[in-house]
């Protein structure tokens, strides 16, 4: 076995034990299983997946969180002590960036959630901006405004979706004119709803320059995850917020363009108004 090998071996089983354990494993502890001192266990475990043993720990504990609220099988302190957290406080806590919302409304498919919403034409064909109360958070982009409606209904199964008042009709002019003209500048609030990784690819993509491109691979090596690249594309592929964090920015090793949720035509043109503006 290489050492290459051996590393990603050794990586596997230190994820095998965090998610098979239902409480928060130390460091210390997940080093001595493996017979390694913590500071190397730490090191190439970041290497490897792009996350600290914690990060992933927090990370696998959000998805189960979610599965178990979902699954309607026991109680929501059930499923949040189930899940490995500690405490209904620090959890409670941690529930909005986590869930975007309390437990209970996520359990019942973020009903009362009131999302507003409204559809519109650009440059680039129908849009659809979505804001909650803690900012926007849905921007998609397509040729049908039945199937952005419909994709939205999807992310919201129970949410009070409600079409924009006049103020929001302000909101979503202000998005269409920084899809139209990038150079304008970005500042409304976003409601981001992510697992950490991928919250660190998202804010690693807000900070690449108007007019600039990286690579899937730079991106990783960006947010200190070199070996990360298969896991850094999907976390631009579930981008939900089209433009204002613009995964249309990364490309392939070798420039050419790769898959883009909205379509790769619509990436290439912003791409090109991007070098113009």
């Amino acid at each position: 076995m290489s050492l290459e090998q051996e590393r990603a071996a050794k990586v596997t089983r230190v994820c095998r034990l965090i998610e098979g354990s239902d409480h928060a494993l130390s460091l210390e502890g997940l080093a001595q299983e493996l017979e390694m001192t913590p500071s190397h266990l730490h090191r190439i475990f970041k290497e490897v997946t792009g996350l600290t043993p914690k990060a992933y720990a927090a990370a696998h504990r959000s998805q189960r969180v979610r599965s178990r609220l979902l699954s309607h099988r026991e109680t929501i302190t059930e499923a949040i002590y189930g899940s490995g957290y500690n405490s209904n406080g620090r959890f409670y806590d941690e529930s909005p960036a986590i869930l975007g919302m309390t437990p209970s409304r996520f359990r019942r498919g973020g009903e009362e959630e009131e999302i507003k919403f409204a559809v519109g034409q650009c440059s680039l064909g129908a849009i659809l901006v979505a804001r909650s109360k803690r900012g926007i958070c849905a921007i998609a982009l397509g040729d049908d405004p039945g199937s952005l409606v419909r994709d939205l209904q999807d992310q919201f199964p129970r949410a009070q979706l409600a079409g924009g008042d006049r103020e929001f009709e302000g909101t979503v002019a202000k998005v269409i004119g920084f899809v139209d003209s990038p150079g304008t500048g970005f500042d409304l609030p976003l409601d981001v709803r992510g697992t950490a990784f991928q919250q660190r690819v998202w804010k690693a993509l807000t900070e690449i320059p108007i007019g600039s491109r990286l690579s899937y691979s730079e991106l990783a090596s960006r947010i200190g995850a070199p070996k990360s690249v298969r896991a850094v594309a999907q976390a631009c592929g579930s981008n939900k917020l089209a433009v204002a964090i613009p995964c249309h920015r990364v490309v392939r090793q070798d420039g050419e363009l790769s898959g883009y949720r909205w379509g790769v035509e619509r990436k290439s043109r912003l791409l090109e108004r991007e070098t113009e503006s």
